[in-house]
């Protein structure tokens, strides 16, 4: 990805420094928030950060619900940032502290809201670069390909790694994501902690947004 220009990383600035209101928790089709804007949908297995990274985008501590637990996001999380986009927290995947059927119960919501949302511009799947990608991201990745919707990988937790490491694995993510047809081909680098990679990323997605 080309060096970002002042102009894109002031107007991710911008767009993030808007309000940003939750809207909907949804647990079915029917209650869905309704397509008004643009939407970002966040995908990740449980515990990758999702929510940290929401929370750091938007500068906002809490927005986004933190748990240490695996598995506590069930709903599908709508915010509302400036009017001029939807920011969607998914549940997570891959835990096994819930009842199957709860599971199962998610996972297909999950895939309806994926391959049904028209207003949906890309889908951010976050990987934690300790674990690297396994094989609930893989489903999810053969899942997008197919529904031909657009996603990007985020590597997440990058202060928790030696730089060589990181290199390591940024590679071997990078190779396999070139595999598929829809994924967007530069990989986001960030720590929620040490801010890393979220100008760039707030820069990528208000590129995304609905305009002013």
């Amino acid at each position: 990805m080309d060096s970002l220009t002042e102009a894109e990383i002031e107007a991710g600035r911008l767009l993030f420094a808007g309000e940003c209101q939750f809207i909907a928790a949804s647990n079915s089709l029917s209650n869905l928030a309704p397509m008004e804007r643009a939407e970002i949908a966040f995908a990740g297995r449980s515990n990758v950060g999702k929510s940290s990274l929401v929370n750091a985008l938007t500068g906002r501590k809490t927005l986004a619900r933190t748990s240490q637990t695996p598995g506590r996001t069930r709903q599908l999380i709508f915010f509302n940032l400036a009017d001029r986009l939807n920011l969607v927290d998914l549940p997570g995947y891959g835990y096994a502290s819930a009842p199957k059927t709860d599971i199962e119960a998610w996972s297909k919501l999950t895939r309806k809201f994926l391959v049904g949302r028209q207003t949906l511009q890309r889908v951010m799947l976050l990987i934690d670069c300790r674990r690297g990608i396994g094989k609930g991201d893989r489903l999810i990745m053969d899942l997008l390909d197919e529904s031909a919707v657009s996603w990007a990988i985020i590597l997440t937790k990058a202060d928790k790694m030696k730089p060589a490491a990181l290199a390591k694995i940024y590679q071997e993510t990078s190779e396999e994501a070139a595999k598929h047809v829809a994924a967007f081909p530069h990989i986001f680098v960030t720590s929620s902690q040490e801010g890393r990679g979220v100008a760039e990323l707030r820069a990528h997605i208000a590129a995304l947004a609905d305009p002013r």
